[in-house]
């Protein structure tokens, strides 16, 4: 359980692996460091795995780079504005809802991370999986360079069934797509 009386940063990868649930209390403040490339800052919820993330309007959770000056209890920082982009990566949701490979393939590797990061692969058999709840969330200042003209998106999910639920999502300051729908049911 991540808390709203500190400020959580993710260096690289963070990974929340199967069967492991990261619960986020409103108003917490998550910051992500830059770096391109394998180097990439994301917080990534695999497949089997879940995100109870519930903000409210007045206290939202935000996901911002670590070169921004918010403090716990705020909603904005004063040092970054819509033109600061790209300083960290973003979110990626990965569940295991049915895609439309090419190749009639079951599962894919998400884009963004290494093919040999088995923690990317996404797709599945399963429309209502469930990755959990995303509600009032703001991820701002993220879309990292992770080769030409591949950046992570703000929010990422890939194969995420129709048992999560997504609302009140905004993503501010993204180099690449706000939120991308890699198949799923969600």
């Amino acid at each position: 359980t991540w808390t709203n009386v500190n400020i959580y940063k993710i260096n690289q990868k963070v990974v929340v692996d199967a069967g492991a649930t990261l619960t986020i209390q409103e108003g917490t403040i998550i910051k992500g460091t830059p770096g391109t490339g394998s180097l990439a800052s994301a917080l990534i919820i695999a497949r089997g795995a879940k995100i109870n993330a519930v903000g409210t309007a007045s206290e939202p959770i935000i996901f911002t780079s670590s070169s921004d000056n918010i403090e716990v209890g705020q909603t904005a920082g004063t040092n970054l504005d819509e033109n600061d982009r790209g300083l960290w990566g973003g979110l990626i949701i990965l569940g295991n809802a049915p895609c439309s490979f090419s190749g009639n393939i079951p599962e894919a590797q998400i884009e963004g991370i290494p093919a040999d990061d088995t923690f990317g692969l996404y797709g599945g058999p399963d429309a209502a999986d469930n990755s959990g709840v995303l509600s009032y969330i703001s991820i701002r200042h993220g879309g990292a360079l992770i080769g030409e003209g591949n950046e992570i998106n703000g929010l990422t999910l890939g194969g995420v069934g129709n048992g999560t639920v997504i609302n009140n999502i905004e993503v501010v300051a993204n180099v690449d797509d706000g939120i991308e729908f890699f198949g799923g049911t969600v």
